[in-house]
């Protein structure tokens, strides 16, 4: 897991921590190069041959890492971010900004929790999310990508955030959507495993457009569905369609998504992420189940069928091949 702690203002430039906290295999390349040798400023596990800035310092500490930060960016799997916030309960700044990079929700009996406002909420700071097209391995060579930051109310704050993370080849656009922008790098995974049967299976170019189309659309819908306010717009930034074109060519949930096709769902998608992603791990499976959680408890799977297809061949109810099969209806939510 990671979570870094931008420790001086904007005005002051920035120094860069990279936390580890809980599962600290996750990061115990990047961790050990840093600490034994500032000649190796590399994470030889996850992007070998990168030599990350010399403002990038490791710590484990989380404690030390929060203290006096005024700038948080929260970046790890979802699954973790409930012990994060409890450990940073208390020791964060009142008037920190936070900024969430995290795909996935909180699912609770009264409803779905977007992370941004978990966050928030934990730790009675502002939230506002970062997502987008942006494959890591990619911008870390320093190929043009783009991403979007989804603000609230404030705009000089994300106008903050833009200055924080643009770079010659990374460019940022402000949002004011915040619900919309992180429900699509959210949902984008779940369309991304779908991508990866269809891959798997080899089913062409054509299912996997038509896939991508479907998916887009009960993306919007779901959004729509939880928050009114989402704006259409938002699905024609990078946080949107790019993310979710770039995500089902080359991210590692359709990577894993298609050797579980090709196993024909006989290997779980635990034993495949274990052996293919080197410690890191998929968002799109517990993002599906969760997701349809959220749809069967108001009683709309039936609207919503590839997100329902997606969770049922992946928890092992239905085979890869059921992907397509759910097309031949054509329910419609109106949104």
């Amino acid at each position: 897991m990671v979570l870094m702690i931008i420790k001086l203002g904007l005005n002051q430039g920035f120094q860069l921590l990279v936390v580890a906290v809980g599962e600290v295999l996750l990061l115990n390349s990047l961790l050990s190069t840093l600490s034994t040798s500032a000649l190796f400023m590399e994470n030889v596990k996850y992007l070998p041959g990168i030599k990350l800035g010399k403002n990038v310092i490791a710590d484990p500490d989380l404690d030390n890492a929060v203290k006096g930060a005024n700038m948080l960016v929260f970046v790890t799997p979802h699954q973790f971010i409930d012990n994060i916030c409890k450990s940073l309960v208390g020791k964060v700044r009142s008037d920190a900004e936070a900024i969430s990079l995290i795909k996935g929700m909180e699912v609770k009996i009264e409803g779905p929790c977007l992370i941004s406002t978990y966050i928030s909420e934990q730790l009675g700071i502002n939230c506002s999310v970062l997502m987008g097209a942006n494959l890591a391995s990619e911008i870390a060579e320093e190929k043009f990508s783009e991403a979007t930051v989804g603000y609230g109310n404030n705009r000089e704050i994300a106008e903050q955030w833009v200055q924080l993370f643009t770079t010659p080849y990374f460019m940022v656009t402000p949002v004011q959507d915040v619900e919309g922008v992180e429900l699509c790098g959210t949902l984008k995974n779940v369309v991304a495993i779908a991508a990866g049967f269809v891959d798997g299976l080899d089913m062409g170019n054509n299912t996997k457009a038509a896939i991508i189309r479907f998916g887009l659309r009960e993306m919007r819908e779901f959004c729509k569905l939880l928050f009114s306010s989402v704006k259409d717009d938002s699905f024609f930034e990078s946080c949107g369609v790019a993310d979710v074109i770039t995500t089902c060519f080359g991210g590692r949930n359709r990577k894993v998504a298609e050797a579980f096709a090709k196993n024909g769902g006989k290997r779980s998608f635990y034993e495949l992420e274990a052996e293919m992603l080197q410690g890191q791990k998929l968002q799109g499976v517990p993002t599906a189940r969760e997701v349809y959680e959220v749809l069967r408890h108001r009683g709309l799977l039936e609207l919503f069928p590839l997100f329902a297809t997606v969770h049922e061949i992946c928890s092992g109810c239905l085979p890869p091949s059921a992907i397509v099969i759910y097309s031949e209806k054509k329910p419609r939510l109106p949104v």
